[in-house]
């Protein structure tokens, strides 16, 4: 819980007042996976003491270290652009054992990109209420391929497809992206 918490301080202090109430109404009516374990084999997300962190923690760390490097965005807080990061980063992993009982689903799901992108579109009237559209389909093409070169929308192509596609994405997307790699690769520290 205690990760959760700082989550959503740090989503009260940088987002909008709008966005800050969304984000704490969605985190509520869906089921939190935030306390599971952010690689359920266990061979991904290691620690240099070899424990695996929570998707509360793994999160958290992204959200910390994008606070400390938005100036490089030219990004301020509490405006629409800082929305669209923080929520980039809160949803990148939110259905991570999918939409369908992730509470008792024993492993993560490979297509939580994919999934969680596609609720987001499904939702598009609702984002359009904290985000005008340029910023939603930011946020909808960060959380698609946060994953990079293994998103799941990327599968079907091949490496030189895949890397010409990911040079096209906006800045905000590759560094959802980057934090998520850091965080995976235990190179964030806090």
């Amino acid at each position: 819980m205690k990760f959760e918490q700082m989550i959503n301080d740090l989503m009260k202090e940088y987002t909008t007042e709008n966005c800050y109430k969304f984000w704490i109404v969605i985190n509520q009516k869906f089921p939190t996976v935030w306390d599971r374990s952010s690689s359920s084999t266990n061979k991904y997300h290691k620690r240099k003491d070899g424990s695996v962190q929570s998707i509360a923690e793994h999160t958290y760390e992204m959200l910390y270290s994008a606070s400390k490097l938005i100036r490089m965005y030219n990004i301020q807080k509490n405006t629409i652009e800082c929305n669209t990061l923080f929520l980039s980063i809160v949803f990148h992993d939110f259905f991570k054992y999918g939409k369908d009982d992730p509470l008792n689903r024993q492993h993560t799901d490979r297509k939580h990109d994919q999934i969680s992108a596609d609720i987001i579109l499904k939702n598009k009237e609702t984002f359009l209420k904290i985000l005008d559209k340029e910023n939603f389909y930011i946020l909808e093409e960060s959380v698609r391929f946060h994953s990079g070169r293994w998103s799941t929308d990327l599968n079907k192509k091949n490496e030189k497809e895949k890397d010409e596609f990911l040079s096209g994405v906006h800045p905000i997307s590759s560094f959802v992206h980057m934090l998520d790699m850091m965080s995976c690769n235990d190179l964030i520290k806090i």
